[in-house]
């Protein structure tokens, strides 16, 4: 506060000596002004003026005549009604009044405009506590006030839609299809709800998309032919019947429809690279008809609801198995948060040195991570799994990705 009025102080002072150096110079003395000799000197400046105007031929005779004979008139009545010598303030009371009544006015203005209250200190605001974990007693809470909510108003298809996506999210497959069943009609019309009732379907069938999903995944088509998530499953379900050239070809189109730099464009392109190279796509889900490696970790990762709303289906999700003294992974897996639930197999395939792979280690810490840049390296702002310790071979793995990176 000190310093502030030092401050004002400094620029009131400042502003008083600009001020007031006019005066100063204008009438030091303190003597009065003829009020007839100034009017006199105005009246000869404006004659003057027209005469130059007469002379220029801008002016007519005749209005110079009338224009002179209104100043002489004017004169005569200013001079009439005007005191032989006016009294003028001199330059001292001027200043004093100055000095005085400025710094006033402008304390007054700031005490009503401004705010002098925040001259007061105030005590450092208290650090902000991180966000608590959820937990899950706080999802299944959350879980039950929605379905309570959709439950008491059977119309209410958004609450429904949400409903159906969190079960989704956290792996609750049979919840999320009675959920979806329950929108109605409104599934039929929107292409996003037609793959993801489709996708849960299709993971309670085993990864059986024949039937019933695909009828989903071709009206979703039907409706928009650019859908980039229908395309892909559409693309899955024939690479499933061992259709390849029509998966590949599939594939093909949506990876033309995504944008260049965009993380669907990446995940497409390493699609399309373990099909043509492999005969089929280096991912768990496709995977699952073959034997895991005897130290393949395989399981299942999620997202609580609570962190539904960060998340975008283009964001980068990373499940990988690294030394449980070391920072190096072992085996990642990288894939797009829009495949969330998903079911993960860790193994040979994903290491990233092949001096530095899973089978050469005895025990392990499984982490997943949502990054929105994409960034291989973590993050404030990601959202991440609590690692596990677990031993290499170990079948079933539950994730949760539940807590923000500070």
């Amino acid at each position: 506060m000190l310093t502030f009025l030092l401050a004002a102080a400094l620029l009131v002072a400042l502003t008083l000596l600009l001020l007031l150096r006019p005066w100063q110079r204008g009438n030091a003395d303190g003597t009065a002004v003829d009020a007839r000799e100034l009017a006199a000197r105005v009246y000869r400046d404006q004659v003057a003026e027209l005469d130059r105007d007469l002379a220029a031929d801008t002016l007519r005779a005749e209005d110079h005549a009338a224009s002179c004979a209104e100043l002489q008139r004017r004169l005569l009545e200013d001079a009439d009604g005007r005191p032989a010598r006016a009294a003028v303030t001199p330059a001292g009371k001027t200043s004093r009044a100055l000095v005085i009544a400025l710094p006033l006015l402008a304390a007054a203005l700031y005490a009503w405009l401004g705010n002098p209250a925040a001259l007061t200190p105030q005590a450092a605001p208290a650090p902000q506590q991180a966000t608590p974990d959820v937990t899950q007693a706080q999802v299944d809470k959350m879980l039950a006030d929605l379905a309570a909510r959709a439950e008491a108003n059977p119309g209410d298809t958004r609450a429904w839609t949400m409903l159906a996506r969190s079960y989704r999210l956290l792996g609750r497959l049979p919840d999320s299809a009675r959920a979806f069943e329950r929108i109605g009609a409104d599934v039929e019309k929107s292409p996003a709800l037609l793959v993801e009732y489709a996708d849960v379907l299709g993971a309670l069938a085993d990864g059986n998309l024949e039937g019933r999903p695909l009828q989903m995944v071709k009206r979703a088509l039907e409706i928009d032919p650019k859908h980039v998530p229908a395309l892909s499953l559409y693309a899955t379900a024939a690479l499933r019947r061992q259709d390849t050239a029509l998966a590949v070809s599939t594939w093909e189109r949506a990876l033309a429809l995504a944008p260049a730099d965009s993380e669907d464009a990446k995940w497409l392109t390493q699609v399309l690279a373990d099909v043509r190279g492999t005969g089929s796509p280096a991912t768990s889900a496709a995977a699952a008809s073959s034997a895991p490696e005897p130290t393949a970790i395989t399981g299942r990762v999620s997202l609580a609801p609570a962190l539904a709303a960060q998340v975008q289906p283009g964001d980068t999700l990373f499940v990988y198995a690294r030394p449980v003294e070391g920072r190096m992974p072992l085996a990642v897996l990288r894939t797009q948060a829009g495949s969330l639930p998903l079911s993960f197999t860790l193994d040979d395939s994903l290491a990233m040195s092949p001096a530095a792979k899973l089978s050469g280690a005895t025990r392990v810490r499984v982490d997943a991570r949502i990054s929105r840049s994409g960034n291989a390296m973590p993050s404030a702002g990601d959202l991440v799994a609590e690692g596990e310790v677990v031993a290499t071979g170990t079948r079933g793995l539950t994730l949760l990705i539940d807590r923000v990176r500070p």
